[in-house]
């Protein structure tokens, strides 16, 4: 697989630089990074702590895609919507992990998708996939008697609130319940809680990779459904899986759910 890293100097973008390297089938072609990345010029493999890999970090995306079957993403929201364009342009398939996109962004995606196969997820942990197939299939059996609501914790550098995670699950929710609505914070005389309403909250501290529960709140009981992650490693490995995927797929969106039923 020749593979291109978008939002190569990132941590995520080294660990898939280093995982890569390690997987021994794997050839980076390309790396991107931002024009004011301090890293710019350097070689991908130094960065990724694995030795000169032969691979300069650019600002050119076109250029770091010549030759590439796949790019991985993990970047900055805003520099999506370029990223796709470019990536349907050069028949290159995409896989992002990059969250908080707007609605410019995810057309974007949808466009290229024409062209190319993509693959978007807020998290690239098969696991967290699983859990959310949990959580719609627990929600299903209980029927509406049981309130559910979502806690994640990450590091205290995580710079976005709620996690793309948390709005993942909080979404597996909404796919058993259409009308509900999410709930980030609750102060004051917030009232009782309605039907509806789903709270979604963060919590931020320490080095704290990525916890997740899913509380699902009856009446003289409850089920936690938890996922924790413990290393970043786990996400890079579900991104290059993922790519692995996509390779000689028909143009199309793709999720991890159609990774996991392949596997």
């Amino acid at each position: 697989m020749k593979l291109a890293i978008h939002g190569a100097t990132g941590r995520m973008g080294r660990t898939v630089a280093r995982l890569s390297h390690a997987a021994g089938n794997v050839q980076i072609v390309g790396a991107v990074a931002r024009a004011d990345d301090e890293d710019q010029g350097k070689d991908l493999g130094s960065l990724a702590g694995v030795g000169n890999l032969g691979v300069v970090v650019g600002a050119d995306v076109s250029s770091a895609l010549l030759g590439a079957d796949v790019v991985i993403d993990f970047s900055l929201a805003p520099a999506v919507a370029q990223l796709a364009a470019l990536a349907a342009k050069n028949g290159v398939a995409l896989v992002t992990g990059t969250t908080n996109l707007d609605d410019a962004a995810l057309a974007a995606l949808d466009k290229a998708a024409t062209k190319v196969p993509v693959l978007w997820a807020r998290n690239m942990s098969l696991g967290v996939q699983v859990l959310a197939e949990l959580v719609a299939q627990a929600l299903t059996r209980l029927g509406p008697s049981f309130d559910a609501e979502v806690l994640e914790i990450h590091h205290r550098k995580k710079v976005d609130a709620p996690s793309g995670t948390a709005l993942r699950l909080a979404d597996a929710i909404r796919e058993v319940r259409p009308a509900s609505l999410y709930n980030f914070g609750r102060e004051g005389d917030a009232g009782a809680r309605t039907t509806e309403e789903v709270g979604v909250m963060a919590l931020r501290g320490g080095d704290v990779v990525g916890d997740h529960t899913v509380f699902l709140l009856g009446n003289g009981e409850r089920i936690e459904l938890t996922h924790r992650a413990s290393n970043r490693d786990l996400f890079a490995h579900g991104a290059l899986t993922a790519a692995r995927f996509l390779v000689g797929k028909k143009p199309g969106r793709y999720t991890i759910a159609d990774v996991l039923a392949a596997t």
